[in-house]
């Protein structure tokens, strides 16, 4: 059975793989946009979208990639969802195998981004779904008037802390360090709110509880001791892990996230790397479609070499 053939397939659909799409289909490329489970990624966790560049007043990052993914299919692309399984190159294509079917390209996107890293303690894993989350929009309003513990101290935990203070006046901001590491706009608006309190130097041990979270054993960092805090619902921010196993042999930096160029390629002609799973100093909206938007004229670029090797 012969497979079906892209000029360009992008794995990933968050807001990277679908600005790689728009473009790509712009430039008269046939696109196709692989996700396993649905459009937008983590922007769709976003409560309120305030700092992309012409979207004002703020809109929930929901009704953001919703525009986007019609807009993309308004170009000619394609999005489908189902899993890739490998990614081969047998001959002069890439072969791209999910569990329904195979698919054949000149080019390549990866744009799979990243997934919450856990805290890897006793209890966490226990209590998922019973007081532990790690997406506060989805389990929040469990927790209304509640007491409520986010653990972390970056942009993300900030943000999901001032959404939660909007549910209860009981939530604790707990982080390992001296200091927020979060944009001082977004720190600065967490240490102003009254319903917001935050403990430094403390990490988080264990979580216990009975059949829900009761409580977590904190230790303070630098004088070691360890304390009981109580709470009902523990919301877990404390970083990404990229998701790169489809291309484990690739170079990637001590973090574990996918080294390229400034044209996202590749150390593979015609491969190309855009979104949170590539390794760069600052991961925002603005900065993951700008990523998509330049793999897919490197691609664009990539294919008419290709024709013109043909047509010689």
């Amino acid at each position: 059975m012969e497979n079906d053939f892209y000029d360009f397939i992008i794995i990933g659909a968050g807001v990277a793989g679908l600005t790689a799409a728009q473009y790509a289909s712009r430039a008269n490329l046939s696109a196709l946009v692989i996700d396993p489970i649905s459009q937008g990624g983590q922007v769709e966790q976003i409560i309120e979208l305030e700092n992309y560049p012409g979207i004002y007043p703020a809109i929930s990052g929901f009704d953001f990639i919703k525009a986007m993914t019609e807009q993309t299919l308004s170009f000619g692309a394609k999005i489908i969802k189902d899993s890739v399984i490998s990614i081969d190159k047998p001959n002069d294509k890439y072969l791209v195998k999910t569990k329904e079917k195979e698919f054949e390209s000149h080019t390549l996107l990866i744009a799979t981004g990243a997934f919450r890293r856990q805290l890897n303690v006793p209890g966490e894993n226990e209590f998922v779904g019973h007081g532990v989350s790690y997406c506060a929009t989805c389990d929040g309003p469990f927790f209304k008037n509640r007491r409520i513990a986010v653990i972390g101290g970056g942009d993300a935990a900030c943000d999901e802390a001032t959404y939660l203070a909007t549910l209860s006046d009981k939530v604790t901001l707990i982080h390992r360090k001296g200091q927020l590491r979060a944009q001082k706009g977004i720190a600065e608006r967490v240490l102003r709110n009254p319903n917001i309190t935050v403990m430094f130097n403390s990490i988080v041990k264990e979580i216990k509880g009975d059949t829900v979270v009761k409580s977590l054993l904190l230790e303070n960092s630098k004088t070691h001791e360890e304390s009981n805090f109580e709470t009902d619902g523990v919301f877990v921010f404390i970083g990404m892990i990229p998701r790169s196993e489809l291309v484990e042999n690739l170079p990637k930096d001590e973090a574990g996230y996918i080294i390229t160029n400034e044209k996202m390629e590749t150390k593979f002609p015609g491969m190309y790397v855009a979104g949170d799973i590539r390794s760069k100093s600052f991961r925002q909206i603005v900065t993951a479609c700008a990523d998509g938007a330049i793999a897919a004229n490197s691609a664009r670029s990539y294919i008419s070499e290709l024709n013109e090797e043909v047509y010689k």
